[in-house]
């Protein structure tokens, strides 16, 4: 018999959408109704203006409009991370400091996209974000997105800094998993396909995206994980396969899947997004219907 492993942030997480209006405003009142509608259903943190929450098209003030409707919604419920990573460290500062005002219970730092800086380079941006509050930090290695991954003696350096903690994973490598875990890192899953697998490598938790359908189901597999029940959890994740599929399957996935699923579960009454993003189709929400349906979601 196991026990669930210490996670700063909480085990499950989801990397919440941002909603918006017919014509392309932020909908606050949608953005704390699917925060809430989260931590009803198996969350224990949510993560706010990240890449699915399509914080490369939000304004600062946007940016603290949203983590503020986010924290009145949820209160001392759940945890809230505000996403402040962006290319430019000034900014990824102003971000940070905003958030650390507001109340943001953790912050979560993706490496620089699009710029390529060196690790010299990684490691002055993540330290002068990190010593611009004292709010606990995940660092976000998604090479996917960014261009850049984060190597071992980055990580190594960085886990001097007080404040960081966690890291959301979504290189895939579980044997570097583990050595991050050696280090300190608590390390969250950041690819759903990935999470079962996780788990068996020492990830405390998810930072999810098919969460904004399956949370319930996604702390029932962790949970019967570490009770030792692993039979049970691959059960629950083999049932998921479908939903994640959908949910990631498609070539702008994220914030298209999330909100289109969100509006199939009565959460949000559209799905809208910002460019450069496009809503789903009509035949895509309806292979995302037939992939939630066949995982019991719907």
């Amino acid at each position: 018999m196991t026990s669930a492993p210490a996670a700063p942030f909480g085990h499950v997480l989801t990397a919440m959408a941002t909603a918006f209006h017919a014509d392309g405003s932020v909908d606050l009142e949608g953005t704390a109704r699917i925060a809430s509608y989260l931590v009803d259903n198996g969350h224990d943190g949510v993560v706010v203006s990240g890449t699915t929450g399509e914080s490369p098209t939000t304004t600062t003030e946007e940016d603290g409009a949203i983590l503020t409707a986010v924290k009145d919604a949820v209160g001392d419920r759940a945890t809230v991370i505000a996403g402040v990573g962006t290319n430019s460290t000034a900014h990824s500062i102003e971000l940070a400091e905003q958030a650390a005002k507001i109340g943001a219970d953790g912050l979560l730092l993706v490496t620089p996209y699009y710029n390529k800086p060196g690790p010299a380079g990684v490691l002055h941006h993540f330290t002068s974000v990190c010593q611009a509050t004292d709010v606990p930090v995940m660092l976000y290695d998604v090479p996917g997105r960014t261009g850049t991954q984060i190597d071992l003696a980055t990580f190594e350096a960085a886990k001097r800094l007080e404040t960081v903690v966690a890291v959301k994973d979504a290189v895939g490598d579980f044997a570097r998993g583990v050595r991050l875990t050696q280090l300190g890192y608590a390390v969250y899953s950041g690819d759903d396909i990935s999470n079962l697998a996780w788990l068996a490598h020492g990830a405390v938790g998810f930072v999810s995206v098919v969460g904004h359908a399956a949370g319930p189901q996604t702390k029932a597999m962790a949970d019967a994980f570490w009770a030792g029940d692993t039979a049970e959890a691959l059960t629950i994740f083999t049932r998921l396969l479908p939903a994640i599929d959908a949910v990631m399957g498609v070539p702008n996935y994220g914030a298209t899947t999330a909100k289109a699923a969100l509006q199939l579960l009565g959460v949000l009454d559209n799905r809208n997004v910002r460019g450069p993003l496009v809503p789903l189709t009509d035949d895509e929400v309806a292979a995302l219907r037939t992939g939630l349906a066949a995982s019991g979601l719907l």
